[in-house]
């Protein structure tokens, strides 16, 4: 049998020329891919690096609003490099601070600087964190409150639907004061860029009036000043007899001490339901350091720890917040609150801060003298609740 001829297929380099170039262009399509794909991780990298330098800054160090997340404003960027900085009055609006003249008044501070003020004050400062706080325009504000509710009643579909009862009015007029700052930097601070004017100045502003108020809140007179809700009358009467406006106080059982643990309870029960939820104790340090220490009877400590970072400790279940400028306990003492200060203290102040810049009385210091209208005083005293250490 003869065998078949095999033949030999042998390539084209003509045709291998090409599958070489098709090849090379693959491989040059796919590097051109990979380069526009690093390309544009590399963009993504960068514009996520600016995002987190951004709000690493303080909030109007760069051109982010703390409070907005928006571009700051011209007028912001202005106040800062102009008058905080150079002492340049063009173009920043005139504020008074008399409600009289305004020629001796101060520079209304933009809003952005204003707002990083107001965020600080409510970290720092302990009773403006748990009341009501309303912004006013003019000097004096007056809120009408009703006691004992509005007088309703039951009907039928169809029936007639006879008057009611008028409601019982109080008009409350929180009495208010100047609160001041005076803080002051070197002008060569100042003419550092790198340094912080604008962060420094309204930490250095909310410090000194957080110190300010946190005493007005509590223990205020009244005059020039707001009125503190331990300067209320006092009363073991309950809510259904007490006067309008006075607080109701629970004994401790004890003069200058508790005679046990069990009065808190009771603290916490005076308080109507309706006012417990969002309800909160007032003490300060001393007075907490005391009551750490109680335990319940099979071992566990009435006062607990946070469990999550940015909430308070509590006791017996709710929220404590420490006050330093609550009194220590002592004889007849009012050194616990507990109540819903949300309903029960209003702090009325005007919107604005002003500051006026003085290079002159303290050279080589720069002094800014800033001021702000700050009223408060209790709108619902069946809203919070103290304890008086005595015996009854």
């Amino acid at each position: 049998m003869t065998d078949s001829p095999k033949f030999e297929t042998k390539a084209d380099p003509l045709e291998a020329s090409f599958d070489a170039v098709l090849m090379a262009e693959d491989v040059a399509s796919q590097s051109d891919q990979i380069k526009s794909l690093r390309t544009d991780v590399d963009g993504l990298k960068t514009q996520m690096s600016d995002i987190s330098k951004a709000s690493s800054r303080p909030a109007l160090a760069g051109n982010i609003d703390g409070a907005k997340g928006m571009p700051s404003s011209a007028a912001a960027q202005d106040f800062v490099a102009k008058y905080l900085r150079r002492g340049d009055q063009g173009g920043i609006e005139l504020k008074s601070f008399s409600g009289a003249s305004g020629p001796e008044g101060g520079f209304a501070v933009p809003q952005e600087i204003d707002a990083l003020i107001g965020a600080t004050l409510k970290d720092i400062s302990p009773i403006r964190s748990i009341a009501t706080v309303v912004q006013t325009g003019t000097a004096g504000y007056r809120k009408l409150v009703t006691t004992g509710g509005t007088p309703s009643g039951w009907v039928s579909e169809t029936a007639g639907r006879p008057e009611t009862d008028t409601p019982d009015f109080n008009e409350i007029a929180p009495p208010t004061g100047e609160l001041y700052a005076n803080p002051a930097a070197s002008q060569a601070m100042l003419d550092d860029a790198a340094f912080d004017v604008e962060s420094w100045l309204a930490d250095e502003i909310a410090r000194e009036f957080a110190q300010a108020e946190g005493a007005a809140f509590v223990g205020g007179s009244g005059v020039n000043q707001p009125r503190g809700f331990l300067n209320a009358a006092v009363t073991d009467e309950n809510d259904d007899v007490r006067a309008f406006g006075s607080l109701q106080y629970a004994p401790s059982g004890s003069s200058g001490s508790f005679d046990s643990e069990d009065v808190l309870v009771d603290l916490v029960h005076t308080l109507r339901p309706a006012y417990r939820q969002g309800a909160s104790f007032v003490m300060n340090s001393s007075t907490l350091a005391h009551i750490r220490k109680f335990k319940t009877a099979d071992g566990a400590f009435l006062w607990q720890p946070s469990l999550a970072s940015g909430q308070p400790a509590t006791l017996l279940g709710y929220p404590v917040v420490e006050a330093e400028d609550m009194p220590d306990i002592a004889a007849d003492s009012l050194s616990i609150a507990f109540g819903n200060f949300r309903a029960g203290y209003l702090i009325a102040e005007r919107s604005a801060t002003s500051i006026l810049r003085d290079p002159f009385t303290n050279k080589p210091f720069v002094h800014f003298y800033a001021t702000k209208r700050v009223g408060g005083q209790i709108m619902n005293s069946e809203a919070i609740k103290l304890m008086q250490f005595s015996a009854s």
